[in-house]
């Protein structure tokens, strides 16, 4: 029987989920959120499809609703939980049915799913809070998969941003190195803890992994509007921001205005196990 965690301490260490105020600082703009984040491999959404037993996904996290549409392209019924009411507002414009909850807090009032999905959000979640909770949701044989586009900068790009950023944020914790070299070598750590805190929470079978490549071409335009969508730029000051995406813009010029992003979609996927 899955089991949710006692309140804890802040502990030492890497754990985004406890990092709240970054967490919920992408609704700041949600509309440039919608606008500027990268979609997910329709081999994927197809993989999801075909492993759940059936249409009804609960899309924990859900954001814009950016993954919820393309699932419901394929013939789901999906209901979002999103934290962050002002990503909700954006959902529901575009038609996704959104209760705003942390997934942890969230109560399924004897509603149970086929699949949970989570895009670009888990790291966010307690990973055995969210996977007990997820346990509750889903019907036997149901899927919960947990997914990220991971990418690759063309290294020019990605070494103007971490000089840019250093420079800015002398202070910041965040090692803009990192993202100088990739991101897919992070994405490995994360995998692991996800998979991890599904063995703990308990109710799943062993946890797989799947990935997706893929690219995506940028143009100077579509960088710089995407760049402030993520965590670490969301609660910059705008005159640093704007040095910050000074500098990127500069370095996709150098490359004659646009770059080939390298992408993998990386995720965690378990099967429910047993009655209840």
């Amino acid at each position: 029987m899955p089991t949710l965690p006692p309140e804890q301490p802040l502990p030492a260490g890497n754990e985004p989920h406890r990092a709240r105020r970054m967490a919920e600082s992408f609704g700041s703009d949600a509309e440039r959120y919608d606008r500027a984040r990268p979609r997910y491999p329709d081999a994927l959404v197809r993989r999801i499809v075909a492993a759940a037993p059936g249409p009804d996904i609960l899309d924990v996290g859900c954001g814009t609703g950016i993954a919820a549409r393309q699932l419901r392209a394929m013939g789901c019924r999906v209901l979002g939980v999103e934290p962050d009411a002002r990503m909700a507002d954006v959902a529901r414009r575009f038609g996704v049915e959104v209760e705003v909850a942390r997934i942890e807090d969230w109560e399924p009032a004897g509603r149970t799913f086929d699949a949970v999905t989570a895009g670009q959000a888990w790291h966010w979640i307690d990973p055995v809070a969210g996977a007990a909770r997820a346990a509750q949701a889903l019907r036997p044989g149901g899927l919960l998969t947990a997914f990220w586009n991971a990418f690759r900068l063309p290294p020019e790009v990605a070494e103007a941003f971490a000089t840019s950023y250093r420079r800015v944020v002398p202070d910041s914790p965040f090692n803009p190195q990192e993202m100088a070299k990739t991101t897919f070598d992070a994405y490995a750590a994360i995998l692991a803890k996800s998979a991890d805190g599904i063995r703990e929470a308990g109710g799943f079978g062993e946890p797989e992994q799947w990935r997706f490549d893929w690219e995506r071409s940028y143009t100077r335009d579509a960088w710089l509007d995407q760049l402030p969508t993520y965590g670490i730029l969301t609660g910059l000051a705008p005159d640093r921001l704007a040095e910050v995406l000074r500098a990127a813009g500069s370095a996709v010029d150098a490359l004659g205005g646009s770059f080939t992003m390298s992408y993998a979609t990386v995720t965690v996927a378990a099967t429910r196990t047993g009655a209840s």
